[in-house]
């Protein structure tokens, strides 16, 4: 080849190359139905090619307000986040710059999502962004061909300064008014701890969960920066109420059992309580709000007995590698000497139920529920889901043989509606590895009964 035409191709190359990364690219549907080859269930899979797909947490939504378009985290475009259309497949990138950490969807008032990110720009690492995109007009625009700059679609409405050391676990409150984050920053969170309060030392044999930690919060049209509370404990999955504004759940983060694991707090700082007050032979976990008044969390039954052989339960308990809590260091913690399941709590009343549990094996383990109040849902360590009826407790298994090999969990998420949930799935993976967004629906049998 030519210097002339080696130098004309390297110009085409580089003038093409930020479109790579453009705000309202658009990718192919690779839509596909499949039926699960042991219960029979219709699974749509919106992705079906490895590249890098992982569902938003299952504590947040997962719908646009719309309730047309599903955002993901993937490497399609490295470090931004996708949106697909759950009817056509289409998809379409959303961010530009990057994002960190939660990815939050509001519920109303239109198409919007909302992150933090670090400084496209660079300078000081500890800095964080708060940007807020207008998914209405990045569809439009991608749909016509006719997009801008990402400057007409991402608004900057706060940035945090490094004494914060804000990071991506954050949550939308559920008018869209305030933007709740968590603030890493020990210094900052410990002045402003009650009087007499002592920092937490590290919890466990992952040497993590040590405070203090807070939450602060930013309103979205005005940008201004409020302290919410101090807990003298490290803090993990913030999520706001989607049906109550001013309403948190948060949890104390060790990597594992938690001596304390999940917290409810206002969004004006009052009413700090536990959520679940939890025995100390308890591993309460991955709890997410299911609906207006109720919170599901999984009370696990996942170890063995100590000094108690269970031949039932040797196919469940763990893969190396694979599922947590095995690790010596947890104490006599999450076993089926006590009542386990999948757990609901009442906010108002503050009961809790045990809306159903597996015979055997680890027992459910991420959980969520149908707004509605009729359907609960969860995975195991086998990564089978197993859908619930609240009212009779009936469970059935929906789908299984999603590869313990993965690099994720299922992690399943109700809609909306309560006809269908979404996970993430190795399914189809070539390496047992990699993820697809996959939906998988309620039976209409179920459905339908009155």
């Amino acid at each position: 080849m030519s210097f002339r035409k080696t130098s004309l191709l390297l110009a085409v190359l580089i003038a093409v190359a930020p479109a790579w990364a453009q705000i309202g690219q658009r990718f192919p549907s690779e839509k596909k139905v499949v039926n699960d080859p042991v219960t029979g269930t219709p699974l749509t899979f919106l992705t079906t090619q490895p590249r890098g797909d992982a569902k938003i947490y299952p504590s947040h939504p997962q719908w646009t307000a719309d309730g047309q378009w599903l955002v993901f985290r993937s490497n399609r475009v490295k470090g931004e986040a996708i949106a697909v259309n759950e009817a056509s497949g289409e998809m379409v990138q959303v961010t530009e710059g990057g994002y960190e950490g939660m990815l939050n969807l509001a519920q109303s008032g239109g198409n919007r999502l909302y992150f933090l990110r670090k400084d496209p720009a660079g300078g000081n690492d500890k800095i964080r962004q708060a940007v807020e995109v207008d998914l209405d007009r990045v569809f439009a625009d991608s749909k016509a061909g006719t997009m801008k700059p990402a400057g007409a679609y991402q608004r900057i409405f706060a940035t945090l300064p490094a004494e914060l050391e804000a990071y991506g676990d954050n949550a939308l409150d559920a008018d869209g008014q305030w933007f709740y984050f968590r603030i890493q920053g020990k210094a900052y969170a410990g002045a402003r701890l009650p009087a007499g309060t002592k920092p937490e030392p590290a919890f466990g044999p992952r040497k993590m969960g040590a405070g203090p930690h807070a939450i602060g919060k930013i309103n979205v049209k005005t940008g201004e920066v409020q302290h919410v509370v101090s807990v003298p404990f490290q803090i993990g999955h913030i999520q706001s109420n989607s049906w109550n504004p001013g309403e948190l759940v948060f949890s104390w983060e060790t990597g594992g059992k938690s001596p304390q694991r999940t917290w409810t707090v206002k969004g004006d700082g009052s009413g700090l309580r536990p959520l679940y007050p939890e025995a100390p032979y308890e591993w309460v976990t991955h709890e997410a709000f299911i609906g207006k008044d109720e919170v599901a969390l999984a009370i696990m039954g996942h170890r063995p007995i100590p000094g108690v052989q269970d031949p039932k339960r040797a196919p469940g308990t763990a893969v190396e590698g694979a599922n947590p809590g095995q690790e010596d260091g947890w104490g006599n913690t999450g076993t089926r000497e006590k009542p386990t399941g999948l757990a609901i709590i009442n906010l108002r009343t503050r009961e809790m139920t045990i809306a159903g549990q597996t015979p055997s094996g680890s027992g459910l383990w991420h959980v969520h529920g149908s707004p509605d109040g009729r359907f609960a849902v969860g995975d195991d360590f086998s990564r089978s889901l197993y859908l619930i009826d609240r009212r009779t407790r009936e469970m059935v298994m929906l789908t299984t043989g999603h590869k313990d090999t993965a690099r994720d969990h299922p992690h399943p998420t109700f809609s909306p509606d309560g006809k269908k949930f979404q996970i993430q799935s190795a399914m189809l993976a070539a390496d047992g590895r990699e993820m697809s967004i996959c939906i998988v629906p309620v039976p209409q049998s179920w459905l339908d009964r009155k």
